[in-house]
């Protein structure tokens, strides 16, 4: 059996478009768990680099804004070019903890070859309505086109093991928050993998509190509509749609949460996981 992945086999990645406000704190929280960061900085024309100019990270810029599937494309191009084992991903904002890479990383060893997707099941309270049933919605879609259910299909913080890099680097067709969703369909029709959820913190902006977001780039009627139309063209390709939809819905969703708490959600870990 391989060895388990650690944390200095691994490169985090970390798309950023104008994030001067929380950039330096997510920048020293994914150092503070591994020592590779990369980040792509999308035609930032604010201070996002300089913010970070003197910390021991890889940083590699677009001279205009391409998008986040091309910053992310660009982040495993890099990181397979210093063979990392595998890639976790996190949003330049601050919405992602960096305390929950460890999380990712040990679901990533009981789930080899799985994608691991930090979800946000907790405190979901915090979560916007409207983001919240976007993101259902989302993962109804994304699932049909998978063929399996998933948890959050649009969260920004993953593990990605390298067979996965690899293909994102390639012919992954869609931009932005398309990408994303089609990393996970890809992996699943072209490589066979499936999808794990680990149960993080919502982390959103509240009217009164101390800590401060920007405004998220995600536009839920906009982007929704752009990854829905994606995958339905792609649902419809494969032929005989219902019956898609059936094996899709007998795929239950995996949880890993050793804490017990989303257990009755979860399947069984792998009999070959260590």
């Amino acid at each position: 059996m391989a060895e388990p992945i650690s944390a200095r086999d691994v490169a985090i990645v970390i798309p950023a478009l104008n994030e001067e406000l929380r950039i330096r704190d997510v920048v020293e929280g994914a150092l503070a768990h591994c020592p590779n960061v990369i980040l792509i900085d999308d035609g930032s024309d604010d201070a996002t680099v300089e913010r970070v100019s003197d910390l021991p990270i890889t940083v590699i810029r677009h001279a205009t804004r391409m998008g986040k599937g091309a910053g992310l494309r660009d982040g495993f191009a890099e990181a397979m070019r210093r063979g990392f084992r595998g890639v976790i991903s996190m949003d330049g904002d601050g919405q992602h903890a960096a305390e929950d890479i460890p999380r990712l990383l040990d679901a990533a060893n009981v789930y080899p070859d799985h994608i691991v997707i930090g979800a946000r099941l907790r405190k979901r309270a915090r979560q916007p309505t409207y983001r919240r049933i976007a993101n259902e919605f989302g993962d109804w879609g994304i699932a049909w086109g998978c063929g399996f259910r998933l948890a959050d299909s649009q969260s920004g913080q993953r593990f990605y093991p390298a067979s996965v890099c690899a293909l994102g680097v390639g012919d992954i067709p869609g931009e932005d928050f398309v990408y994303e969703a089609q990393m996970l369909i890809s992996a699943s029709r072209k490589l066979g993998v499936r999808c794990v959820s680990v149960p993080i913190e919502s982390r959103y902006q509240a009217d009164t509190g101390p800590v401060k977001f920007r405004k998220s780039h995600f536009r839920p009627l906009r982007d929704l509509w752009r990854i829905t139309s994606h995958v339905v063209v792609q649902v419809f390709a494969y032929g005989n749609v219902m019956a898609e939809y059936r094996r899709t819905r007998s795929n239950p969703v995996i949880i890993h949460d050793p804490s017990g708490e989303f257990a009755p959600n979860a399947v069984a870990a792998p009999a070959h996981s260590g």
